[in-house]
């Protein structure tokens, strides 16, 4: 009854259905190629079962340790960074009273998005340049000048930082629409109880952006073992390595450029496992403490 009451509703999910059938359900049967010496001319069918083999080599490798590491690191360094920053400048947003300028500010901060994520680290590579931008600053302040990116220790600041300025305005559209559903009459009475600024932020405004942030916390810590491998693959080097190189650098490195198909699959696998007990957990965790969850 539901079905063809809302048939039309259905009609328009259909092609979102089909489209994660076909692109993400169908293709699990490939993940059985973790488990195989898979061969690209052979096939899954052809291609002879070593089971544990691929999981066993990766964690005794020397690489694993470290990949674990920097993909952990850099996931925590970006929530801890990048995670409260769009919700606090949703929250200066909200207090501009400007229209004009507020719309000057929004513009401004959305802008970074739209950048390309090459030309982002093509910037990211003149900046941090013997003689770029980066290093001007440093020379007018009395300090050498060399190439930061050759730096181990400063690519994380480097890769966070350029990561909450890409992503702080965008991020924080989603904030600011569950703030404009708040009734002004509550901002209203609590001004008329003599809160100021701070307290009617604290305590009107962000009450209502616990249900959202929690969400948004689920979803982050959900895909804390995922680091995207695009930035890292573009601006990382061998001097680098050390604290730049996660998991999915490693599987673009280890299937794509090396062909090693299986062992790929292998460590991508393990890197969806934990991911999904983390979100399981983390939801589960949320559902007690607050009451507001996922599911």
């Amino acid at each position: 009854k539901d079905l063809w009451q809302h048939k039309t509703v259905y009609l328009l999910f259909l092609p979102i259905l089909t489209w994660y059938i076909l692109f993400k359900y169908v293709p699990m049967r490939n993940l059985t190629i973790a488990f195989m010496d898979y061969n690209i001319f052979k096939g899954i069918d052809g291609s002879p079962w070593v089971g544990w083999k691929h999981f066993q080599d990766f964690f005794s490798s020397y690489y694993a340790g470290r990949l674990i590491r920097n993909t952990l690191t850099l996931s925590a360094l970006d929530i801890i960074f990048s995670f409260p920053a769009p919700i606090i400048l949703a929250l200066m947003i909200n207090e501009l009273r400007d229209g004009p300028g507020r719309k000057v500010v929004q513009t401004i901060s959305y802008m970074p998005h739209f950048i390309s994520i090459m030309v982002v680290c093509g910037m990211l590579r003149d900046f941090s340049a013997s003689t770029g931008l980066f290093n001007q600053v440093r020379m007018f302040l009395g300090f050498e000048g060399y190439n930061l990116l050759g730096d181990a220790s400063l690519y994380r600041t480097i890769h966070i930082g350029s990561n909450v300025w890409q992503t702080v305005g965008w991020s924080s559209i989603i904030y600011l629409a569950t703030i404009s559903t708040v009734d002004p009459q509550q901002y209203e009475a609590a001004y008329l109880d003599g809160a100021n600024v701070i307290q009617r932020m604290i305590h009107v405004t962000l009450p209502a952006l616990v249900p959202i942030i929690t969400v948004q916390f689920i979803m982050r810590l959900g895909s804390v073992m995922t680091v995207g491998y695009e930035k890292i693959i573009l601006l990382y080097n061998s001097l680098t390595y050390e604290t730049a190189d996660v998991i999915s650098s490693y599987l673009y490195r280890t299937g794509i450029l090396d062909g090693k198909y299986s062992v790929a699959t292998a460590v991508g696998l393990f890197n969806s496992v934990i991911n999904i007990a983390i979100l399981i957990a983390v939801n589960r965790g949320a559902t007690l403490f607050s009451g507001n969850s996922l599911w």
